[in-house]
Formats: C-alpha cells, structure tokens, sequence
C-alpha cells in the first residue's frame, strides 16, 4: 500500500487503481463492428509499438514529431510478443488475456509504480532522454511539489503527520540510480488527484494525441494513457491504450475486447458518458494533456 499524506487541513489519501472494476465478457453494447475496420495485424517479432501495431484496414498511422513526448512512446522498446505481466516482486498477475504488449522498463522491488505512477515514469523518462530537466517537477497528493533539480542537489520530503517539510540533508547527484530514486519517492505521494492536476483538459475529440491521459481522480481512481494513434481519409481517428495497474505492475498495452474486430485499437469519444476499456470503466470521460 502507498504511505498516506495528510494535508494541513485535511486528510489526503494517495491514490491508488481499483482492480477489475470492469469485466469484458459479457458486454455487447461496444460492438460496433465494421468491415472497412478490421484485422489490424500484429507483427509479433517487432519490439515497437508503432512496428508491431498495424492499424486497421483503410487506416494510417498519424506520425508523431521526433522530438515529442507521443514519438517517445511509439517508439519505446516492448518486450518480447507473448510476455506476462509482472508484479513488482516478479510474480504474475492473474489476468493475462488483456494485453497485446508489455513495455521493457523496470517496475521497482516495491509496490510503488501503479496506475498514475506509470504514466509520471514514462513522462519523466522522456523528459529526462530528452534533457529537459526543468520540467521533471510532480506535486504530491497533499499539493507539495519537489521537483528533479532540487532533488538532486540533495533536498529531500520529510513527512510528519499532517506537514510536509522540505530540507537539503543529502549532497549533489545527478545519477541515473537516483533519478531512479527521486520517481520512487514521487510514487509513494503522487497519484490520479495530483496528476489530474497537473494535466489541462482536451475538448475537442480530434485534438487527442499520443501521450494524452484518460483519468479517473480519487481513492481509488484510475488512468490509463494513449499510446498510438490513426486515422482514415475521413478523419476518423482510433487509439492505442496503455497503463499500469495495482500492485505496481508491468507498463503493458491494453487489448479491445468489446470490439475485437479493431483489437487492440480503441474508438474514443471524450464527450462520452462512459467509457469501457479493458480493466476499467472511465465515468465520466475524463481526458487530460500534459
């Protein structure tokens, strides 16, 4: 379990994902199947997600700037086609039929990189790859914020209670193991309120984006983010999903199991009442940008 921060005025609990909130077997009102939209290949021995996902039928893949967050993720290397998913203590969890793809990146040892946490790493890894180091910055739960430079010049988070006091008790290191160890601490206070508010809301469905988040906030609450995006000559758009879940798990890519016809791509609509996605159900619609 996460620690809980208690704010100064009132009690705060850290986020966490909400198992199986959503079970896929029996519903039938996403089934939308359509000729024109079906049998996205999968080219198992590719290790990206945008070499081994191919869109659907009469679809393209929407290209991605090389410097930006959304290439970042399209091309991150996954594991092997085939891999379980992997609690933080190297066991499997117990649903494995709901992923296409799993991300070859570390979990920890500890059950800290959940379903907010996920998204916060994949995020600070590209800004960090990408040497933009100013804007590695997360506010915790209880509003506090620490970001990667102060933390590396040696401040750490000293929790008592209800406060959260900031003091410089270690030297300078600007390692990679202790990027490493900033993220865990960030893990630990962080979750689906603080990264709602760090993040702007999308309005309008065609400006959704790879990298963009679809969030729940709360206690629990849930996220899962966009991971590919393509379209049609009609502009229609459909939409790769990728999370991580509680126990801290494996970062993994999402499959459709109310439309297998376009599995593992999703057809989004933000000004939807709900929306259904493999482990859980997002209600209402809640997409975000960072």
């Amino acid at each position: 379990m996460k620690k809980i921060i208690l704010s100064l005025t009132i009690f705060i609990f850290v986020v966490s994902c909400n198992y199986d909130k959503v079970s896929p077997k029996t519903d039938s009102q996403n089934l939308n199947l359509s000729i024109s939209e079906s049998n996205p290949s999968i080219n198992k021995e590719k290790n990206t997600i945008k070499k081994r996902f191919s869109p659907p039928k009469n679809y393209e893949w929407v290209d991605e700037k090389p410097d930006s967050f959304g290439y970042f993720i399209e091309n991150f290397k996954l594991k092997p086609y085939g891999s379980p998913i992997l609690k933080y203590d190297g066991t499997p969890i117990s649903t494995q039929h709901l992923h296409e793809a799993v991300f070859d990146i570390d979990t920890g040892n500890k059950d800290l990189q959940q379903c907010a946490d996920a998204i916060i790493r994949l995020r600070a890894e590209y800004l960090y790859k990408v040497k933009r180091f100013d804007e590695i910055k997360f506010h915790f739960t209880s509003g506090d914020l620490i970001s990667w430079n102060d933390y590396k010049n040696g401040t750490r988070a000293l929790v008592s209670g209800s406060s959260v006091n900031f003091r410089k008790t270690a030297t300078f290191d600007n390692s990679y193991q202790n990027f490493r160890n900033y993220l865990d601490l960030i893990f630990n206070y962080a979750g689906t309120i603080s990264l709602n508010k760090e993040t702007k809301p999308i309005t309008k469905s065609p400006d959704l984006k790879t990298g963009d988040i679809l969030i729940t906030p709360g206690s629990p609450g849930h996220v899962v983010f966009i991971a590919g995006v393509c379209k049609n000559r009609d502009g229609k758009r459909l939409f790769l999903l990728g999370e991580g879940f509680t126990p801290a798990q494996s970062v993994h890519l999402l499959s459709n199991p109310y439309n297998k016809s376009i599995s593992p791509w999703y057809d989004l609509n933000i000004n939807a009442q709900e929306t259904k996605t493999a482990r859980y159900i997002f209600k209402p619609t809640n997409f975000r940008s960072f």
